[in-house]
């Protein structure tokens, strides 16, 4: 069996930034298994199957459809080409009031003493949003040490599968504006920190649109590798989230 495989980074317009994900082209149906064992391989954070609908259907010829749905564990993804990037259409989910004595053990083995403006949480998505204070600038973001070995030994109820560490964006000058900053942790599905996550802005947006009180949005992961999002609230309850996108790797599957 061969099946062209790609590797992109999405959010930058950078090869070796923003997000690297694997797309996988199929010919035809494959059993679970060997999706789950072609995403190990790969290694990387997301791993896409595309599958012809017809078997007419031809991978070479120039998709005349505006959008692509995927099918993921969140629901329907939705992506469409636009000119200055791709666009990302995902549900938009609520952060509640968290109290915070609730979480405060997670809070502090994951961030020690670094003081907290805020704790929200997400039912939907079980993530957990921590605003750190406004006295802190991106560069703390960037270079604060986050523990993320012992949170499956802390956090076992199962109420929280994701940590957010958000900022409030700082004043354009020499460097670009955004409105907010973030990072995020997900070690009880296997991921230490994600380079850069469009699920993590759908709880990010509604939160940040609130404090801001303004629909769109600027806004930049701070991993290592960093990714740039422009964000969109609508009226129906679900986001846009669009970023740039570089392929960087092209061949050919083996099994």
């Amino acid at each position: 069996m061969k099946l062209p495989i790609f590797i992109a980074d999405a959010f930058t317009t950078k090869a070796f930034r923003g997000n690297p994900a694997a797309v996988c082209l199929l010919e035809n149906k494959l059993d679970e298994d060997l999706h789950q064992k072609i995403a190990k391989e790969m290694n990387l954070s997301e791993t896409a199957f595309i599958r012809k609908l017809h078997p007419n259907d031809n991978f070479t010829q120039k998709n005349v459809n505006s959008t692509l749905t995927f099918v993921t564990m969140s629901g329907e993804l939705k992506a469409r080409k636009e000119e200055d990037g791709i666009v990302l259409d995902l549900p938009l989910y609520p952060a509640h009031p968290q109290k915070l004595h609730e979480v405060k053990d997670l809070i502090k083995t994951a961030i020690g003493d670094t003081l907290v403006q805020d704790v929200r949480y997400s039912p939907d998505t079980k993530k957990l949003l921590v605003r750190i204070s406004d006295a802190y600038n991106r560069s703390f973001l960037e270079s604060l040490t986050v523990n993320t070995g012992n949170l499956l030994q802390v956090e076992t109820t199962g109420k929280v599968k994701g940590l957010i560490l958000t900022l409030k964006g700082e004043p354009g000058g020499q460097t670009q504006a955004f409105d907010f900053y973030s990072r995020y942790f997900a070690p009880w599905y296997g991921v230490a920190e994600d380079p850069v996550t469009g699920s993590a802005h759908t709880v990010l947006s509604s939160y940040w649109s609130e404090q801001l009180g303004k629909k769109d949005l600027h806004a930049f992961q701070c991993s290592n590798r960093g990714g740039e999002l422009t964000i969109s609230l609508r009226s129906d309850g679900r986001v846009d989230i669009k970023g740039g996108a570089a392929l960087v790797l092209e061949g050919t599957l083996t099994a």
